[in-house]
């Protein structure tokens, strides 16, 4: 079923207003069983219209569901893509304050940064090595507005992809500097590690996962632009957090990213 313009711009309010007020909501499919996968991203489109349309600036584009772990967790087996603007955006060492969150969540990723267009269909791994200016670590904190963080993939991508804050940090570097796939990472949370995982846990490679979002993205026939700052996706299972917690990413060759929730 294709949701009327009405019905999709009201979703969008209600799952904005879910974010913004800080009040989580049940899963949308659960009122429209039957809304299909371009009536989820219309509502993506629709909740980024409203941000841009009060002057805050998009700041990046992000995949979601791109690890094996991540896929496991969640129950599902396609990747998704999503939004980022410029207040989700935090420095190295931030504070985040849990009291603007509903039930937030992290998670190691790599992030690219690109200085050439990309376009789909077709777009492969060797096509964004070659297009990217630099990549550099990032943490993202998810923070779904769904009751207890149960949706289905649909509902997921309307409420793009549980985006919440990020936070950037260690070095850049270029990718022919960098073993991407092999790339170890370490998370720890409160001096504990309690994940590792490589580059290769981001669909075999994580330079792929940016490959897909230009294929995904040209499906609506969009591209990505030069000067696209893309995270490719957790490299492992999002991992809860609460007040006091302290988090620590360590990566291979490109430094860390910290952070405390307070």
């Amino acid at each position: 079923m294709a949701l009327t313009q009405d019905v999709i711009e009201q979703l969008a309010e209600h799952l904005e207003n879910a974010e913004l007020q800080i009040a989580d909501v049940t899963k949308i499919t659960d009122d429209y069983p039957d809304m299909d996968w371009k009536d989820a991203y219309d509502i993506q489109y629709a909740i980024r219209r409203r941000k841009l349309g009060r002057g805050q600036k998009l700041s990046g584009l992000k995949m979601g569901l791109t690890s094996h772990a991540k896929m496991k967790q969640m129950g599902v087996e396609v990747p998704i893509f999503g939004f980022l603007m410029d207040y989700f955006a935090r420095p190295d060492g931030a504070e985040i304050k849990v009291s603007e969150l509903i039930h937030p969540k992290i998670e190691a990723e790599i992030a690219f940064v690109t200085k050439a267009p990309l376009y789909g269909p077709g777009c492969h791994i060797g096509n964004v090595l070659a297009a990217t200016d630099f990549v550099l670590p990032a943490v993202e904190v998810l923070d779904s507005r769904y009751r207890d963080f149960k949706f289905d993939l649909k509902s997921v991508v309307a409420d793009n992809g549980s985006s919440a804050r990020y936070v950037t940090g260690g070095r850049s570097r270029s990718v022919d500097e960098l073993d991407l796939k092999n790339l170890g990472v370490v998370i720890e949370k409160n001096g504990r590690v309690v994940s590792t995982a490589a580059g290769s846990s981001v669909l075999g490679h994580p330079a792929a996962s940016v490959a897909m979002l230009a294929n995904m993205l040209g499906e609506r026939g969009e591209h990505i632009p030069a000067g696209t700052f893309i995270m490719t996706g957790g490299m492992t299972e999002a991992i809860a957090v609460e007040a006091g917690d302290h988090i620590v990413a360590r990566y291979q060759d490109l430094g860390q990213v910290s952070m405390k929730f307070i």
